[in-house]
């Protein structure tokens, strides 16, 4: 059968420790789509193949992850996004919605002029809909890096942490021209430590923004790239009627009962100790995201 191979070093190397570089063996979390649909419940390791530098790494062990999915849509409201363009906005944010599979939680926080909640956590579309048909402009400056930094507390301070987060957030290049730098390394300490996965869309106008959004771009990619996320950068806020709904579908992929995460313990090659090299990891016949390793 064809494994489809990802690169398994979207793994943000600077946050690994000297303790796990000495390992010899490791685990990662890797979320395994069957591209027909068909539910997951278990995989035989012997259609596991992980490398490491191109030499095969012994599979040791494959055990399911039961978590429960919880999504967080942080929205930028601000004056970086047209006031024109709130339609293609709630057109987007609906498609998005509307694309989950049924039973996700989902929480709505809009982020100018400081992050609010416009719907809290639920799995009642109509009300996750009707939430966003109260989605208004505001005449302050979202706060991408705040609510980013929040967003990552409430996945802390959740009871239920064996839950599979996912944060999708729409940024503006507006605002975010003092933060604190400690908030940003903690947001990217939490990344690192509860796994959630991170999709970022950026819309980047010059003439509304004095600082050019360089630290919601920066700190966007870092934390799309370390989760396995998908990062993007806008010139036109009306892309974001589309690009939405896409994110939606993609989510749908490893959120529904066709996707699940595994943990899969395996020993390096060649009984390597040291430094990482470059990995990847294949499944037979089924489709690989959201790889990284874990500390013990």
């Amino acid at each position: 059968m064809r494994a489809t191979l990802v690169a398994a070093m979207a793994i943000a190397l600077c946050l690994v420790t000297s303790d796990l570089l000495a390992q010899r063996q490791m685990s990662l979390l890797a979320t395994i789509t069957d591209p027909n649909g068909a539910e997951l419940t278990t995989l035989d390791p012997k259609e596991v193949r992980i490398t490491e530098n191109n030499q095969v790494a012994t599979i040791l062990k494959v055990e399911p992850v039961n978590r429960v999915p919880k999504v967080q849509l942080l929205i930028d409201n601000g004056i970086g996004m047209p006031a024109e363009s709130i339609a293609d906005l709630r057109t987007g944010v609906r498609g998005l919605i509307e694309a989950l599979p049924a039973g996700i939680e989902v929480t709505i926080v809009t982020t100018a002029p400081q992050p609010r909640f416009l719907e809290r956590a639920t799995m009642d579309k109509e009300k996750l809909v009707a939430a966003v048909n109260r989605l208004a402009p505001d005449t302050g400056a979202g706060r991408f890096v705040e609510s980013l930094f929040e967003a990552t507390q409430r996945i802390e301070r959740d009871k239920e942490q064996d839950a599979a987060y996912t944060i999708v957030t729409v940024g503006t290049s507006s605002g975010d021209t003092n933060v604190r730098e400690r908030d940003i390394q903690q947001t990217m300490e939490r990344l690192a430590k509860y796994h959630p996965v991170v999709h970022v869309a950026i819309l980047t106008q010059v003439a509304r923004s004095a600082s050019g959004g360089v630290i919601q771009g920066e700190l966007g990619q870092a934390a799309a790239k370390q989760t396995g996320g998908r990062f993007e950068n806008l010139a036109v806020p009306n892309r974001l009627a589309t690009l939405l709904p896409e994110i939606g579908t993609e989510m749908s992929k490893t959120l529904g009962t066709g996707s699940r995460q595994f943990r899969i313990s395996f020993e390096r090659p060649g009984g390597a100790s040291g430094d990482l090299g470059q990995f990847a990891m294949g499944v037979a016949g089924k489709i690989v995201a959201a790889v990284t390793l874990e500390r013990r």
